[in-house]
């Protein structure tokens, strides 16, 4: 049996956004190096996709400020919104679901479990993305990592979209696809599933997922919802 099997009856799916629902990875790679090439960072030479996902993918907005301006919170916050409206610039027009989403929103609909977006992303970006996904109908709750106390790899989103769906951690799991947001989920005390489409496979590993995917239509995913719900059934 898998990971999974012993969350039976399950009562909750949640969910990252960037790169977990949405393949947003390459656009906030593309904005990011664009811009921090014009500020001479790196001494002009363009950030690698490596950089981009050890010190940038998944980590809070002061985090990505001082890497760009270290020491200048100010500068660095400033750099951060102008690179995230890039993104949505870029989001809005080429933004592409996640290989396999509509089955797995199908599953949890047919379920009918609660469920919640969790991500450090701005308000605003979360809700652009989840709107070009065709999902607003879809999630109970949107939970953002700056309105918390402390947002991944902190496990506060995830401890918060639990109080707010009124679920256990013992009857939930989470998708997340960064090495900060399987920290977060893992500090929860909650299974993640790893979604391992951009981010290195050993990087998300010392984070500690229940196990890793490529999409959502990876089998080894199926396999496990196949014995969580036997697991469910014999109870």
């Amino acid at each position: 049996m898998s990971s999974l099997a012993g969350l039976a009856p399950l009562e909750a799916v949640l969910f990252d956004v960037d790169g977990t629902l949405g393949d947003s990875d390459p656009l906030h790679y593309y904005a990011l190096r664009e811009m921090l090439q014009k500020i001479g960072f790196n001494g002009g030479v363009p950030i690698t996709e490596e950089f981009f996902f050890e010190k940038f993918s998944g980590k809070h907005s002061v985090d990505t400020a001082l890497v760009a301006f270290p020491g200048d919170l100010e500068q660095g916050l400033k750099f951060v919104e102008d690179k995230e409206a890039m993104f949505r610039r870029l989001a809005a027009e080429q933004l592409k679901p996640m290989k396999g989403l509509d089955k797995v929103r199908t599953w949890v609909e047919n379920h009918g479990l609660k469920r919640a977006a969790v991500t450090n992303a701005p308000r605003v970006n979360a809700e652009l993305m989840i709107s070009k996904l065709g999902l607003s109908d879809f999630f109970d709750a949107l939970i953002i990592g700056d309105e918390c106390e402390r947002g991944k790899p902190h496990p506060d989103p995830y401890l918060k979209a639990l109080e707010v769906l009124k679920a256990s951690k013992d009857h939930a799991f989470v998708f997340e696809d960064s090495f900060s947001g399987i920290t977060a989920g893992v500090a929860a005390g909650m299974p993640v599933i790893g979604l391992a489409t951009r981010n290195p496979e050993h990087l998300l590993m010392e984070a500690k997922p229940a196990f890793l995917i490529k999409d959502y239509e990876d089998p080894k995913l199926w396999e496990a919802l196949e014995d969580l719900d036997k697991a469910d059934a014999d109870k």
